[in-house]
């Protein structure tokens, strides 16, 4: 499916006005919507039209998204001396770095520094941990999240079952390294730390460019209505 035929696609699916959803929970709307679209479903993620990612959204949804991960050549301490000096434990009795950062010093004393160039996190005690240069930030951005449709679905309930009216389709392009930096500074992209303390050496899960789905628009440089 080519987005032109997305588009006439979606524009029918309008006309119905409230569909039941095809399946109960939080993966129901993308279900849905794939299957009025005549796509065959994808358990890992929903489909690609034209390279570009297509990503159905309830309205009063509060769902965290991860953009891209991002670690390569980015740590300055050694990751596993990190976690040792800086870690807490987890349910699992392991010793980890799994901080959603701010900018504001957390328990662990780490906090979040950016000047023009880069954002890194840091100790209260001048240790810096790890770095990201603003330019690395908006290349592994673009070549995740090249572009983006988001068929937006008002949501009701009728009894147990939801039900969804998909009411636009939003196309988005492109970011520079100044948007990525202002929502860094304003909490629009926040960033996760996710690694273990494995003996040898830590376990790095990709540190998480992360976003609330119905802030996606404030991070790339265009948007248009298409449908």
């Amino acid at each position: 499916m080519d987005i032109n035929q997305f588009i006439e696609k979606f524009k029918q699916i309008e006309t119905k006005g409230f569909v039941k959803s095809m399946r109960r929970g939080p993966t129901g709307i993308g279900m849905t919507l794939e299957s009025l679209l005549g796509i065959k479903e994808n358990n890992i993620s929903l489909p690609d039209l034209d390279g570009i990612e297509l990503k159905a959204h309830r309205d009063n949804s509060m769902n965290l998204i991860t953009l891209f991960t991002f670690n390569r050549g980015a740590w300055i301490m050694n990751p596993l001396e990190a976690v040792r000096k800086y870690g807490t434990l987890d349910k699992n009795g392991r010793l980890g770095l799994y901080f959603t950062m701010n900018f504001t010093p957390n328990s662990a004393g780490l906090y979040l520094f950016a000047d023009n160039e880069a954002v890194s996190v840091r100790h209260i005690n001048g240790d810096v941990l790890v770095k990201w240069n603003f330019n690395d930030l908006e290349d592994q951005f673009k070549r995740k999240v090249p572009a983006l449709i988001i068929a937006y679905a008002r949501t009701e309930y009728r009894g147990n079952d939801e039900y969804f009216q998909f009411y636009k389709a939003v196309l988005l392009k492109g970011t520079t390294k100044d948007i990525i930096r202002e929502s860094i500074k304003n909490n629009i992209i926040l960033i996760d730390l996710r690694l273990h303390d494995k003996g040898t050496m830590a376990r790095n899960h990709g540190t998480g460019f992360r976003i609330y789905e119905k802030n996606l628009p404030l991070v790339f440089s265009n948007t248009e209505v298409i449908a």
